[in-house]
């Protein structure tokens, strides 16, 4: 099925007198082999989605009814071929007949008489011999013609059937159906493979002895069904489709994987009150890219007032997020949670703190409750959004009535109460209160025991728009305003754990409608799309043996939908209007805006960002304005003398340069109709000369991968486009050289190649470079005529008048310039300096030329390059050598294809700006050459310098660079990898650091960190320490003592530990080997606690860490413990406060737990009642039947149980250290 094409001609569609008879049928057919059924154009392509944004096509053949209908039951075959459509309301309908005869004398193309539907002309479009296939093509199409076109804006849903059916048995028939979205630019839509002509005139139709096609006559019927879009949008394409203009919204750009980002900020952005109480956070003095708040504030902004989609750089730049931070698709709980805690800490102290608390903060109670004594153990806490179980649950209710089941503790597992011993208790859960806005998060991804791996659950879970949360508050609160909430917003993820896609569904007002935020698109959406169609769970109508639906992402066959909701927004029905407050202008800050106050802006501040946010829509205007009008410019490069005099390297111009530097061609914006001579007068203009003293060459690529004048353009009437066309490359850029001269007769200018001589040939255009070899220069001189017949050593003494040299004299004035002139060559000047002269014929083939060849026995042409330099003397060769300079052209030229342009700068920055430098340097340099290089630059040993290379993607510090003598700079900068792998590495920049040492004498040391903690666990700092490869953890003492200023009595209180994934592994000896710490390891170092050191015979030590929910999600630093047998646990908080330093409501946070180092072990939640004793019976409980005291004491070391401390990551800025996200 496709649209005809709109190149076909409109003339041929109707036939004419003078048309001639279209050949016979069976020459058409020719020996075409009968076949099949009618098959359409297109693939049956498996169905991708529930919903289509393509025409939906059933093939007659694939519908199994027992009962065929006679095409004459118009009735019945519309019943069976046009099945109606759920949740669609159908405005009209339509049937229509079209008789043929004479089918073999149709034109190529034929329409069939106009029917009316919906006020709107339809008829068939029929391809009797085929739309460029062997079968005959079918299409429905609006029956509008060119003087009475459709409006612009009118479009019309159309589901229809075509019929082909025999005149004389209507039994015999076939059909096809289809769904299109038409308009004044799609028209038509049909079947190209409607049916195979060599079937149609056969005289078995599908085994019924009879032909479809009887005595050419055969009937086509149209059946047109035209449904109301509920949406605006139903089987739309979204061609030039325009968020803004359809549902007055516009959406979020994708910079790669970031798609989740956007449906949780359009969440955000659609919860106003949240978006007014970002505006609240005062940020007119910190308008930057580092500042999260002001990023936020300006991306609302842009989502309230622009006209296209925003991007969300500005804003993930803020988070620091870099490249490959943009494409990961994170948890979205994770990032809602951390982009909720760095705004609240931004509202503190301003008129909107505690806005988002308000606003997300509900409060759960967690309890222990004995059965037969009258003892509870309960704290409550805060909660920003719920995660609910999807897997065993059938709906959001279920999910609830889940999270507040109640365990029952009993036999073995009874709950130790303080006072009342071992006792039957309940466990749960249970509300206190529900937030305003409250956000649901479905774990749709879950571990999967059996496949040993995170999976996504696909079950059904349904959710309502109207949730009542009463039932799950605990008795005491107070529910005189009801707990109902709206659904406001469902987050949906399409896909699986490896690949998928998230866009969300949102109700921006309370009595609106729901609309679709996929990325840069707004669509409206139905109840029926943000609901149900994200249940997840089977597919409907699946028929035994489907193989199932393709999933989009993964292209694999499921029988499962693969999206489904996995966040949830809703919002109390009695806060609505307090929630989705209005936001208008009036509400953004200033200066984010335009607005004015009075008549004037407020502030400087306001000023430069209105006048900065100005500019950004003014170019984003010029930059679509340009688009539009693209097809009417064409840009042109175009050098001239000035440039190619400033160039130094290969050829005339460094096409790639600067475009600020004095060598850089000019670029041109011309309108095409322009002509060449209105294009002269321009550059005259540029160059300040009369347009009669310019002349304009067309340049060319040459097969030696040079660029070259090779023509003046002959016409100045011509216009710029028919230039282009005919002098230039149709893939490549149009390139001219302007040529000036001062050379004017009678105010005509007198170009030497203009008019030969009769029997002559025209002068050779050349250009001249000169190689200095004492300033170490190589650079354009100007351009010469010179005849064919010139011998090369005639060129000596033209070059040395040009030059200014006078007899004897030795020196070069380059002050002079060239002529343009026709040259002679003069007699030879003694005295004069000789020259040696060479071709630049490419970068790699600089040959020297023989001085008896003539220019055309050399095969000098128009354009060619002619380098030379003065001969020099043994000495001045000497001289330039000994400081590394060329004396050879060819030297300098091969210097020239190796230069590399590379950055050097401090490992650890500096304030002084002169420590960052770049030096030109030669790939083929060995490292000592380029290290002697870089250390005489700053001044110091190169043998004291040691380079680092850099991430290409971060800009950071990768590896350091072995010193190997026989290791080239192109190899340091370009590290040999596969044909597959990308290295990620700089290659025109290093890092640099001076030691106080020689690289020989640092690779016989190993780099260590260690982590020293001068007060105990609350405060760490780096110390890095070179110690020798085969040393003892007891030299990492003696540094440690000298860096920190220990006595010889506290360093006998040191000791070391290492930590894997911020929990301890083991305490290290001081004879211990360096070389059994792996790199990957951290080194911790403390002095031994009073308490640790000052402990009894009973006491043990216990290694501590700290997690976020999960024991797999570590941070913070670990620690030993003491922990005190027959000590109430409410006792050794108070002492693990002191130990960590958290103290306050922040400590009351804390969960602890007992946890093993095993992944996926659950931990033991610790209260206040339990003991020590108790701890270790948790801990040890089969030890405490089998072994005496002593013995349970002395094995509590060897275990690998832990106590782990529950709370909320807040040193997310070093991901290193457990987290994938953070916002800086």
């Amino acid at each position: 099925m496709d649209p005809v094409s709109r190149d076909l001609d409109r003339e041929n569609m109707d036939p004419r007198p003078d048309m001639a008879p279209t050949a016979d049928l069976e020459t058409r057919l020719g020996d075409l082999q009968v076949g099949g059924g009618g098959d359409m154009l297109i693939d049956d392509y498996d169905t991708l989605g529930e919903k289509q944004d393509v025409a939906i096509i059933t093939p007659d053949e694939s519908i199994d009814e027992p009962i065929n209908p006679l095409a004459d039951d118009y009735e019945a075959m519309k019943e069976r071929y046009l099945p109606l459509l759920p949740d669609l309301e159908v405005l009209y309908e339509a049937t229509d007949t079209w008789h043929i005869e004479n089918y073999r004398h149709l034109p190529k193309k034929a329409r069939g008489p106009k029917f009316e539907c919906g006020g709107h002309p339809w008829r068939i479009l029929l391809f009797p011999f085929g739309n460029n296939v062997d079968f005959a093509s079918l299409y429905l199409e609006q029956g509008h013609d060119d003087d009475d076109k459709p409006p612009e804006d009118w479009y019309a849903c159309v589901q229809f059937t075509l019929v082909m059916w025999s005149t004389r048995d209507p039994s015999i028939h076939t059909a096809q159906t289809a769904n299109h979205r038409y308009n004044a630019d799609e028209s038509d839509w049909g079947f190209t493979r409607f049916a195979e002509l060599r079937r149609m005139f056969a005289g078995r139709w599908d085994g019924t002895g009879k032909s479809m096609v009887d005595n050419e006559a055969v009937n086509l019927t149209a059946y047109l069904r035209i449904y109301k879009d509920p949406t605006g949008v139903l089987w739309h394409k979204f061609i030039n489709y325009n968020s803004k203009k359809e549902t007055g919204m516009v959406g979020l750009k994708n910079q790669g994987a970031t798609c989740y980002l956007n449906s949780l900020l359009q969440s955000l952005y659609f919860t106003n009150a949240f978006r007014k109480s970002i505006f609240m956070i005062p940020t007119e003095n910190e308008t930057e890219k580092k500042n999260s708040a002001w990023a936020l504030q300006r991306l609302f902004y842009l989502l309230q007032t622009s006209e296209d989609a925003v991007s969300t750089q500005e804003l993930t730049a803020s988070f620091g997020w870099e490249t490959k931070d943009i494409f990961l698709q994170q948890d979205v709980q994770e990032l809602s949670r951390i982009l909720m805690e760095r705004m609240e800490a931004r509202m503190k102290g301003t008129g909107a703190e505690n806005a988002l608390a308000r606003m997300f903060v509900g409060k759960m109670k967690t309890y222990i409750s004995c059965i037969n004594v009258d003892y509870e153990s309960s704290r409550i806490e805060d909660y920003w959004d719920v995660q609910l179980n999807v897997r065993g649950n059938k709906s959001l209710d279920e999910s609830f009535k889940d999270y507040i089941q109640v365990e029952t503790m009993d036999g073995e597992n009874k709950y130790f109460a303080e006072g009342h011993g071992l006792q039957d208790a309940k466990k749960g859960v249970i509300f206190e209160t529900f937030p305003q806005v409250l956000h649901l998060q479905l774990k749709r991804f879950e571990y999967d025991i059996e496949r040993d791996a995170m999976m996504k659950v696909n079950d059904r879970y349904e959710f309502p728009e109207v949730f009542d949360a009463a039932p799950y508050l605990s008795e005491g609160t107070d529910k005189s305003e009801p707990y109902l909430y709206q659904l406001h917003g469902v987050l949906v993820h399409s896909g699986d754990l490896t690949a998928g896609h998230y866009y969300a569904f949102l109700k921006p007002t309370s009595d609106g409608h729901f609309y679709k935020f996929d990325d840069d698109k707004v669509t409206r959406a139905t109840l029926k799309e943000a609901l149900e169609e994200n249940y997840g769970g089977d597919y409907a109508n699946m028929t035994n043996g489907h193989a199932g639906v393709r999933n989009l992402y993964t292209r694999t066959l499921s029988t499962k939908r693969s999206m489904s909701a996995y966040m949830l927004v809703y919002i109390r029905k009695s806060r609505e209007k307090d929630i989705l407050l209005p936001v208008g202008e009036d509400d953004s800050p200033s200066h984010l805006g335009t607005r004015v106050h009075g008549n004037y802006l407020t502030g400087n501040t306001d000023v430069m960002a209105a006048r900065q946010l100005n500019e950004e829509r003014a170019a984003l205007e010029r930059r679509r304005k340009d688009r539009e009008e693209a097809h009417l410019y064409l840009p042109v490069s175009v050098v001239t003398e000035a440039n190619f005099k400033a160039h130094q390297g290969f050829d005339l111009i460094d096409w790639s340069s600067n475009p600020s530097t004095s060598a850089a061609p000019q670029t041109f914006r011309i309108l095409r109709a322009s002509t060449v001579g209105d294009f002269t007068k321009t550059i005259a203009e540029t160059l300040q000369l009369p347009a009669e003293q310019v002349r304009l060459w067309v340049m060319v690529n040459r097969q030696n991968k040079t660029i070259r004048p090779d023509q003046p353009l002959p016409d100045l009437n011509m216009t710029m486009n028919e230039a282009c066309s005919r002098y230039s490359s149709r893939d490549k850029p149009f390139r001219l050289w302007a040529e000036s001269t001062t050379n004017v007769d009678g105010g005509r200018a007198q170009w030497p190649n203009a008019n030969p001589s009769p029997g002559l040939s025209p002068p050779i255009l050349v250009f001249l470079k000169y190689f200095d070899a004492d300033d170490q220069t190589l650079k354009g001189f100007g351009h010469v005529y010179l005849k064919k017949t010139s011998k090369v050593a005639e060129m000596v003494p033209v070059i040395q008048q040009l030059l200014g040299w006078s007899p004897g004299q030795d020196s070069i004035s380059l002050s002079s310039t060239s002529s343009t002139g026709l040259l002679s060559p003069p007699h030879s000047t003694t005295g004069s300096p000789s020259l040696h002269l060479y071709e630049e014929i490419k970068h790699s083939m600089i040959e020297p030329m023989k001085a008896k060849s003539t220019l055309q026995q050399a095969e000098i042409q128009d354009g060619d390059i002619i380098c030379f330099q003065r001969l020099l003397s043994e000495k001045e060769s000497s001289a330039i050598a000994s400081t590394g300079g060329y004396t050879d052209a060819r030297e300098y030229y091969d210097y020239l294809m190796n230069r590399i342009i590379v950055s050097f700068s401090p490992k650890i920055a500096t304030e002084n700006p002169d420590d960052d430098f770049t030096l030109a340097l030669s790939r083929k340099m060995s490292y000592d050459q380029f290290s002697a290089k870089v250390g005489e630059r700053l001044k110091v040993d190169p043998t004291h310098i040691r380079f680092t290379t850099v991430i290409a993607s971060t800009g950071k510090p990768k590896a350091a660079v072995r010193r190997n003598p026989a290791a080239s700079l192109y190899q340091v900068l370009t590290p040999a990898v596969g044909a597959y792998v990308n290295s990620n590495q700089r290659t025109d920049a290093l890092y640099y650091e001076i030691l106080e040492m020689s690289l020989s004498e640092l690779e016989t040391k190993r780099n260590i960190r260690v982590w020293w903690l001068p007060e105990g666990v609350v405060k760490e700092e780096g110390i890095d320490i070179l110690a020798p490869k085969n040393g003892v953890i007891q030299d990492l003492i003696a540094s440690i003592k000298k860096r920190a200023n220990l006595s010889d009595e506290a360093v006998d209180g040191l000791r070391i530990y290492e930590a894997t994934g911020c929990r301890i592994s083991r305490e290290l000896e001081s004879n211990a080997a360096l070389v059994s710490v792996p790199d990957y390891s951290v080194l911790y170092a403390e002095l031994i606690p009073e308490e640790e050191r000052n402990a009894n015979e009973e006491d043990w030590t216990i290694f501590a860490f700290h997690f976020d929910k999960e024991p797999s999600k570590t941070h913070g630093i670990p620690f030993k413990f003491v922990i005190k047998p027959g000590e109430v646990f409410k006792d050794t908080k108070e002492r693990l406060s002191k130990r960590t330093g958290i103290k306050g409501k922040q400590f009351d946070k804390l969960k602890f737990a007992i946890t093993q180092r095993s992944t996926y072990a659950r931990p033991t939640y610790l209260n206040d009642g339990e003991t020590a004793l108790l701890f270790s019976h948790h801990m040890f409980k089969e030890l405490t039947q089998t072994a005496a005291e002593d013995e349970i004491c002395a094995m509590n070391l060897r275990s690998d149980d832990s106590l782990g401390l529950d709370h909320v990551n807040r040193t997310r800025l070093y991901p290193a250290k457990g987290d994938s996200i953070f916002i800086r």
